[in-house]
């Protein structure tokens, strides 16, 4: 083992070049979550993970409530199963309420405002109705709650976190919003130390060879809480030492990888985000590429035998999309010719004919 073996392995753990499941939900689930705040780009997260799957196939998904997208973690936006949002968010989420405490006071936001914004919302969803995120803004500002200045999106998060509100079915290309308990009556119920064990667990199945540092930046966990959960899950992983860093992963890691792997990801796919250190698949010298200006806007990635060779573009058009090839270096021909064959790949998902551009 080496540590060039490691991004290969994780193509293999991320289900990106072991495609095993067949639904949206299993993928999700195997991942634990997707990050999900560039929505169209989670989506295809979730549709380059199950070969033949339209970008319809993920919306029926989500309508159907199987998987959910809300904040269980670091404060960002991910898809969830269904059967999972309950225990993460009661997990995860109280460390990021408690670190916006201060936020929350210099918005003058208090529990009597998020109560009233609460019991409001609670009464004008009743029922599964979906609400656009500017008509819960109007809601709120027509019975006194300003919205301004980021109160409105700092009382979503925080009743979201609170597994009062989830998303649910895009409307016109915007988020909607309804009842938690309404969107997810039933899911597991973890607690504690299971439920530290769980994640840990599922971490490390969905995104191994990776370190307990990685998995502490990923969950949001105290680095003890994390620290924690692997050592409860550990016997069920299996691990190794590189350079002074050791490595888990699924027991069921397959060493044998597949040569000259080609992929287009989405920019904020769990490849790029689901680790603290990305030096293994990203030189130094290219992550002003991927995150220009540094704005935390990550951009889609070109991905060869695991390092990120590129950026790509997509431009859609009425009937088909344009896929430009942004190389870091130049590209061989063989090459060329796997990338245009995922494009192709990228174009079904869509329902779309696909241009290529380099």
């Amino acid at each position: 083992m080496t540590v060039d073996d490691i991004p290969l392995l994780r193509l293999q753990s991320q289900l990106i070049s072991d495609s095993r499941f067949k639904t949206a939900a299993q993928v999700v689930s195997w991942l634990v979550a997707v990050q999900a705040q560039d929505y169209s780009g989670a989506k295809w997260s979730l549709g380059l993970r199950l070969p033949g799957f339209k970008e319809s196939d993920v919306d029926k998904a989500i309508a159907s409530k199987a998987i959910i997208r809300t904040w269980p973690m670091r404060g960002t936006l991910h898809f969830v199963a269904s059967e999972d949002a309950r225990w993460m968010l009661r997990l995860l989420t109280p460390r990021i309420i408690s670190g916006s405490a201060g936020r929350n006071r210099q918005l003058e936001l208090d529990e009597q405002v998020f109560n009233k914004s609460m019991d409001l919302l609670l009464k004008a969803m009743e029922g599964g109705k979906q609400l656009m995120r500017n008509e819960v803004y109007q809601l709120l500002e027509n019975n006194g709650i300003t919205t301004t200045g980021q109160r409105g999106i700092h009382i979503i998060n925080h009743l979201a976190q609170n597994q009062v509100l989830c998303h649910g079915v895009h409307h016109e290309k915007q988020p909607t919003y309804t009842l938690f308990e309404e969107w997810v009556p039933f899911s597991k119920n973890l607690e504690g130390k299971e439920a530290l064990a769980e994640l840990a667990l599922r971490y490390f199945n969905g995104h191994g060879p990776a370190t307990v540092k990685d998995f502490e930046w990923w969950s949001g966990l105290k680095l003890s809480d994390a620290r924690e959960g692997l050592k409860l899950a550990s016997f069920q992983l299996q691990h190794f030492e590189i350079d002074g860093k050791t490595y888990w992963s699924s027991m069921e890691a397959n060493d044998e990888v597949k040569p000259n792997l080609v992929y287009l990801l989405p920019g904020f796919d769990e490849y790029m985000l689901g680790y603290t250190d990305r030096s293994l698949i990203l030189a130094a010298a290219h992550s002003s590429r991927i995150v220009p200006g540094n704005n935390g806007m990550f951009m889609p990635t070109i991905v060869v035998n695991g390092r990120v060779e590129g950026i790509w573009k997509r431009i859609l058009k009425k009937e088909t999309v344009e896929i430009q090839i942004l190389a870091f270096g130049k590209l061989s021909l063989s090459k060329k010719k796997t990338i245009e064959t995922e494009a192709k790949k990228f174009g079904k998902y869509l329902s779309r004919n696909v241009t290529v551009t380099f």
